[in-house]
Order: C-alpha cells, then structure tokens, then sequence
C-alpha cells in the first residue's frame, strides 16, 4: 500500500493505464461527533480537495444513496456530490471522466477494475451487503460488458473485523469473487481493522454511531486509450 498525504493507494491497482483511486482517510482536523448526514457535510470540502488531488472535478463524481442492498448500478456519465444514484450500494462504469465513490465506517469499499482499464467498478459491502452477495452482482455486469472474471482486479478495503465484529464479512467477498471465477492471485486485502485505528480510519462500532466516513473512489481519467 502506499499512502500519499490523506489517501490509501492500492499497489494491486497502481499499475492499470489511467485508473485513479484512492481510499479517503480520516482527517483529525474536521470533528465528526454527529449523524453521517452532518459528517459527511463537514468533510465534503476536504472530500472535494482530495478527489481534485486524483486529477478529477467534484463535478465529475457520482456517489451511491447506499441502504445496505446489493443492487449495483451502471454509470453512464457524472451526477456530482447532491445527487447519488437511488437505492444503489454499488457502482459500475465503462466511461472515462467519471469517478465513483463510496461512503464506509467499518464497512468494506470493494475496488474492481478491469486489468486493460475499460471499467471500473466499486461496492459497499458490510453485513448486509456481503450476505445478498453484492460484489457477485458487480462483477456479473463486468462479463456482461464482455469483461471475464481472469481480467479483474479485486481490492479490499480496510473494514471491521473479527474480533472487533462477530461476522467476517471480508471473508466472504473473497469467497464470493472466486466462486465467480476471479483468480485467487487477483484478490488483494489489506487485513486491516478500521476499529482499531482511529487516529487513520473512521469507525461507526468504535465510535457509537457518531463518527465521519471513508470515501473510496475509482475512475478511468480522460484522455485514456483502452
């Protein structure tokens, strides 16, 4: 992993022709004591700051209303800060100038990226999620954009773990990316816990429900030649 400033980079993605990620970390300097809604309003310049440092626009972001399902939605273009895509917990694009996001405090944001840099994808998979099997749902919309499952990337995120949290939902995604054919070696964790480092994360558990959030992002930069 690599961390450059307040973003977690991704060594399994660094490499993909024109893909831009990142993992949002905790700034100490905003105090968050308060419901998502109000923290995600306080830290949404310094959300701003950080996706311009990626080499994008806030204009050019789409985020996800995220209810705990599994349903995940293809991106045809941006929809900025005000307007995330409804009922979605996951994203999916094959356009280039489009970043997504995904808000988690302790659940896991799953990046999924085609290896030539076509698409990319990203999830938000805790409890419920993982159960109703979300990432099998974003990664059956890659091959069907004729994308196989061998051509995929897989990070994890950092999230809650046992024995921190009684489910290993982690444990599951990966089970479920290879039960739809993703090689082992394509599948990356970081084995981090978000509850137990709050000066680097946020933590919904560890922090009784008042706390900000982790904004995970991916996109194609334009100007990208698949």
């Amino acid at each position: 992993m690599l961390m450059d400033g307040k973003i977690l980079q991704f060594e399994s993605l660094k490499n993909i022709s024109a893909l831009k990620h990142g993992l949002i970390l905790r700034n100490n300097k905003i105090p968050v004591n308060c419901n998502k809604a109000e923290a995600v309003h306080r830290l949404r310049p310094y959300y701003e700051k950080m996706v311009f440092e990626l080499g994008f626009s806030a204009d050019n972001l789409c985020l996800a209303e995220q209810i705990h399902g599994n349903l995940v939605s293809t991106v045809d273009g941006p929809r900025g800060f005000n307007s995330p895509m409804p009922k979605a917990d996951g994203l999916i694009t094959f356009q280039k100038g489009v970043i997504l996001g995904i808000f988690v405090a302790d659940c896991c944001a799953v990046l999924i990226a085609d290896r030539r840099g076509s698409g990319v994808s990203i999830v938000h998979s805790g409890r419920g999620g993982s159960e109703l099997g979300i990432v099998k749902n974003a990664i059956r919309k890659f091959n069907e954009h004729g994308i196989d499952s061998s051509d995929l990337i897989v990070q994890l995120s950092p999230c809650i773990r046992p024995p921190a949290y009684e489910i290993d939902f982690s444990a599951t995604i990966v089970t479920d990316c290879l039960s739809c054919g993703v090689p082992k070696e394509s599948i990356f964790d970081t084995n981090e816990c978000t509850s137990l480092n709050l000066e680097k994360f946020y933590s919904y558990r560890a922090e009784n429900g008042k706390t900000g959030r982790l904004l995970g992002l991916i996109g194609i930069e334009n100007g990208a030649v698949n």
